[in-house]
């Protein structure tokens, strides 16, 4: 389970686009987010390097919660 702090995330647009961000590296993650605190789990089997790579590129860099 990959536990991250997503500054930027403030809609629901920016769930879909992180859980997006996410299938894109692992089509079975599975994405909880609290939006409240900005706070993201993806529980998948990739790497981090990689899940982190493809939050960036989508435009929401996420730090370590």
């Amino acid at each position: 389970m990959l536990d991250f702090e997503i500054p930027a995330m403030s809609c629901n647009h920016c769930v879909r686009a992180i859980t997006e961000a996410a299938h894109a590296v692992d089509a079975q993650a599975t994405v909880q987010a609290d939006l409240a605190q900005h706070r993201v789990q993806i529980d998948t089997t990739a790497p981090r390097e990689a899940v982190v790579a493809q939050l960036v590129q989508a435009g929401y860099a996420p730090t370590p919660a």
